[in-house]
């Protein structure tokens, strides 16, 4: 069985070593990005996108599966070669839901607890005493109820915050009240305080957080996004942090990355920025989860996290 990895040798370590240890019968390669293609270059039965290439399908045309090392596979399907009819495989949390299930409690409780109000109120030198908000009493919404969108809604449920989430099909939480289909989007919306985006790129979701949206929250809500940036629309959440229908916002995505310099974001008092880093890939659990998946093909096993196309996830 013969295995290519695209990662550049600044990421080679540990993920080759990772992949050689858990298929210690196969050939495993790894690919340049940016490496040209060779007409002799041997063809592979399993292809990881571990990293973007836009060359790797002109040299391996026709494999069996191509796995993608994050959540997000919407940077493959803007590749103009990708296969057809080949299933592509995207990694189920891989250690990503704990991270990004405390990023966003932390945001939680920073708001509830006035701490992005009181550093404003430092700057001024201001001394005023505000009410905690009990998480009880705070209308929290989660956007997407995938595998990271539930353990996201069950961390806050689990500290007490009255959540509500939203899903195409329908979904059970313990502690969650849930929302399912297009008609009931404007209902989970609906005076929510605080909201969570955790939905993946799809052309139903691309977006879907637009003014009319912001609109339907409780004036002065706070927006966090740890989804992916163009299901916002950047100038309607500038308008509405401008207005004060939305008092805040925790960004962890963009439409662009690395965020430009110039970009409102970076100096807006209402916006905390960081780096995409609330759910950085652990590559011991993505690895493990990728080889074990390449081992139940070769056996003729069902195997999960296969994207639909027509979804886009």
């Amino acid at each position: 069985m013969h295995v290519v990895v695209t990662l550049s040798t600044a990421e080679e370590h540990p993920w080759m070593a990772l992949f050689r240890a858990a298929l210690p019968g196969a050939r495993v390669d790894r690919r340049e990005p940016g490496q040209s293609v060779d007409a002799n270059e041997s063809r592979a039965d399993y292809v990881v996108m571990a990293e973007p290439c836009r060359t790797v399908f002109d040299a391996q045309p026709a494999p069996k599966a191509v796995f993608t090392a994050s959540a997000g596979v919407a940077h493959l399907f803007r590749l103009p070669n990708l296969p057809v009819g080949v299933p592509l495989v995207r990694i189920e949390d891989a250690g990503m839901a704990q991270p990004m299930s405390r990023y966003v409690l932390a945001a939680a409780l920073r708001f509830a607890l006035h701490f992005d109000r009181y550093a404003q109120m430092q700057r001024e030198a201001r001394w005023e005493q505000l009410r905690e908000c009990a998480p009880g009493t705070l209308r929290t919404g989660v956007l997407g109820l995938g595998i990271i969108g539930s353990a996201v809604a069950r961390t806050l449920a689990a500290q007490g915050f009255a959540v509500r989430g939203f899903a195409q099909s329908h979904k059970e939480i313990a502690g969650v009240v849930c929302y399912a289909g297009a008609h009931r989007f404007d209902a989970f919306l609906s005076g929510v305080e605080f909201l969570v985006n955790v939905l993946p790129v799809t052309p139903a979701t691309k977006g879907l957080l637009d003014a009319r949206a912001f609109a339907l929250l409780a004036p002065g809500a706070h927006v966090v996004n740890i989804g992916r940036g163009v299901t916002l629309v950047d100038a309607d959440l500038l308008a509405a942090l401008d207005s004060g229908q939305v008092s805040g916002a925790t960004l962890d995505v963009f439409g662009e990355e690395p965020l430009p310099p110039e970009h409102r974001y970076w100096h807006h008092p209402r916006v905390v920025v960081t780096p995409h880093v609330s759910g950085l890939t652990v590559p011991e659990e993505a690895v493990a989860q990728i080889a074990a998946k390449i081992t139940r093909f070769e056996r003729g096993e069902a195997v999960t996290g296969i994207v639909d196309m027509q979804r886009g996830y």
